[in-house]
């Protein structure tokens, strides 16, 4: 076990250790009056009365609100009493991994850690006539797109100017691309940049089976794909810096157990809309406290399958590209790991990249990762479980901290206990909602995760109201993938619009006219009307609790994206 691994194992105890604290300084022990909450359930008497209903010798018959109240305190309440403290667990795990990953990326803050304290860095030294540029690693630079009109030459010409000896690159475009128009302007641009003398090669499938898992493996049964020691993966909206190569490669090529090195991604076009904005908080969280915290810890964490660079060997060792599931780079790396092999998260290295400009287009982004991440979970927890390559700690780690409280408990604890316990428990007085499970611990999440980047402090709002609009969308797909139920394996490419609006050379599709049904949400406007109604119900008859101003928001969030509203004066996307 390294003192890595041991770190994060101690703070996680620190975490936890200060979650219990609180829930004993605030009673949140004592559960002496929840289980009391509501009178007990008789089955029998409920039979009773049922049947009395039916056949009209029931006096409850003639007395609808004594009947609604019987039932309401006897079966409503005990089965939503259950479903609120399931969620208080989930949300103290929620808490306690928040604050864990906060701790050690703050820490990491504090201190100025980088990757080179762990990891041995050294600069390539630049070619010359003398040593010439056999000291170089060859390298193999992936491009898979898909029908990216909008985007294809940016990658390209991002790509072909890194800075490498041009007889130790290879750039490989990986066009899945069905529309023969859109194929041939792919096919020209690499032709362009072969007669600038650049080893690029066009590649092509026949089917598009396995989607970007399948493109990547078949591009690696090339010949040259063989040769080469490393390859950097970008999806077709990234562009990396020109020294993208040489900031990252050599912690590949000076520590033989580094499988991966990620960088962070930045984003053209984040001030564009309040979706965009909101998208780039959790990106940030997502890179400075998981992915920081991941790396400094367990030299562990998931692959964001583009802007990062494979060691060929680790890839081969982990048994190659495999389109089981959705996210095709976290298999990936789950797999690597279990083998021994350690990753590298450099956040000062940033490649520029587009976040989804349409609700739509994001909805389907997190889906597809949702319901990816829950069935991955469901495939590799008893791979993870019988691994001997790894210490117990790290595998307690991957199974309990990056899969089940991330990939399970989180979208479901937030869904149920924001959007369906608290609006229904407006209704049902005998329902016990413990201040410190409905208050308390949103503020504390809220708090770290705002806290890794104060800048963004005026968006929080935002951020909280989209986020539990967004919680929908995440519990069905986790639910989705871990049951394995219908479209679990559904793979839709994100839409892009590319940032150089003034390009004209390049002509746009013609534009699709939209049916009604196709440019409004009915799920999100559904759900605005039963928050609404909820929130309407509980500001007439207030009784035990007053949550109707956040409800009332938190239905004008739904209301608002489900007519696609993002924030840009362009209501239909």
């Amino acid at each position: 076990m390294e003192a890595g691994e041991i770190g994060g194992a101690l703070v996680f105890i620190l975490a936890a250790a200060a979650a219990v604290a609180a829930a004993v300084s605030v009673g949140a022990v004592d559960f002496s009056r929840p289980l009391t909450a509501g009178a007990p359930f008789d089955f029998q008497a409920a039979v009773s009365w049922l049947i009395g209903i039916l056949d009209g010798t029931s006096s409850a018959a003639a007395d609808v609100d004594g009947a609604w109240v019987a039932v309401r305190a006897g079966v409503i309440a005990p089965v939503l009493q259950v479903a609120v403290w399931a969620c208080m667990v989930m949300s103290v795990m929620l808490v306690v991994e928040a604050v864990y990953n906060s701790v050690i990326s703050l820490g990491v803050k504090a201190i100025g850690w980088r990757p080179e304290w762990r990891f041995k860095w050294k600069p390539l030294d630049s070619a010359d006539e003398e040593k010439g540029t056999a000291h170089f690693p060859m390298v193999l630079v992936q491009i898979p797109m898909y029908n990216e009109l909008e985007v294809y030459k940016l990658s390209i010409a991002a790509a072909c100017e890194l800075q490498w000896p041009k007889d130790r690159i290879v750039i490989q475009v990986l066009d899945d691309s069905t529309d023969p128009f859109i194929k041939n302007l792919v096919e020209l641009e690499c032709e362009h940049w072969v007669n600038k003398g650049v080893n690029i090669k066009y590649a092509t499938r026949t089917s598009r089976k396995g989607f970007k898992a399948g493109a990547l493996k078949k591009g690696m049964e090339c010949d040259y794909a063989w040769q080469s020691e490393y390859i950097a993966i970008f999806d077709a909206d990234f562009q990396p810096e020109p020294d993208f190569l040489l900031q990252t490669v050599p912690f590949l090529l000076h520590n033989p157990e580094v499988a991966l090195v990620q960088a962070r991604w930045s984003f053209v076009n984040d001030t564009t809309s309040l979706l965009t904005r909101v998208q780039k908080m959790f990106y940030d969280y997502h890179f400075k406290v998981e992915q920081e915290a991941g790396s400094a810890t367990f030299a562990f964490f998931s692959f964001n399958g583009t802007a990062g660079v494979w060691r060929t060997g680790a890839i081969r060792d982990a048994g190659g590209w495999k389109d089981r599931t959705t996210v095709e780079d976290m298999d990936l790396a789950v797999r690597a790991t279990l083998k021994g092999w350690k990753f590298v998260y450099v956040g000062d290295v940033r490649v520029k990249s587009e976040l989804p400009s349409t609700y739509k287009a994001y909805c389907r982004q997190q889906f597809r990762w949702s319901s990816g991440g829950a069935n991955l979970f469901r495939k590799m927890a008893k791979d993870v479980l019988f691994a001997k390559d790894i210490s117990l700690v790290k595998k307690f780690y991957m199974l309990y901290s990056f899969f089940f409280v991330r990939r399970v408990v989180a979208p479901t604890a937030a869904c149920i206990l924001y959007n369906v316990i608290i609006p229904i428990s407006v209704t049902i007085p005998e329902l016990y909602l413990p201040v410190w499970g409905v208050a308390y611990i949103p503020m504390v999440l809220t708090v770290v995760t705002a806290i890794r980047h104060p800048k963004n402090l005026h968006i929080l709002p935002f951020w909280i109201l989209f986020e539990s609009v967004m919680t929908l969308h995440r519990m069905r797909a986790a639910m989705t993938g871990l049951l394995e139920l219908e479209g679990f394996n559904q793979w839709i490419v994100t839409k892009k619009v590319g940032n150089d609006l003034e390009d004209t050379e390049v002509p746009l599709l013609q534009k699709t006219r939209k049916r009604l049904r196709d440019r409004v949400n009915l799920p999100e406007i559904g759900f605005s009307v039963f928050l609404f109604l909820c929130a309407s119900y509980n500001l007439v008859f207030h009784g035990k609790t007053s949550y109707y101003l956040y409800m009332y928001l938190q239905g004008l969030a739904f209301l608002l994206l489900g007519f696609n509203f993002t924030g840009n004066c362009s209501c239909y996307q």
